[in-house]
């Protein structure tokens, strides 16, 4: 089953429409614009995938002799040579 909500209606509740597992037609002026169906992720696989990424990461630093801190360092460096 679809809800159907105003868009603003849909803008106000939109945190509750997130969490829900119903979709939704959001409407303006009666007329439907677009359905918002939301979706369900599995947040465990997704930290694991990062944080096996970032494993990863810290291996090919490590054999390339790359030190964080460095890296770090010229970031802020750029930053705020390009802020002004």
């Amino acid at each position: 089953m679809t809800t159907k909500v105003g868009i603003r209606e849909f803008r106000a509740g939109l945190a509750d429409y997130i969490a829900s597992e119903t979709p939704v037609a959001v409407t303006r002026h009666g007329q439907t614009v677009g359905f918002f169906i939301p979706t369900k992720t599995d947040l465990t696989a997704e930290i694991s995938a990062f944080k096996d990424a970032a494993e990863k990461l810290d291996a090919l630093l490590e054999a390339q002799g790359v030190d964080i801190e460095d890296v770090v360092s010229e970031f802020k460096d750029v930053r705020r040579k390009a802020a002004g």
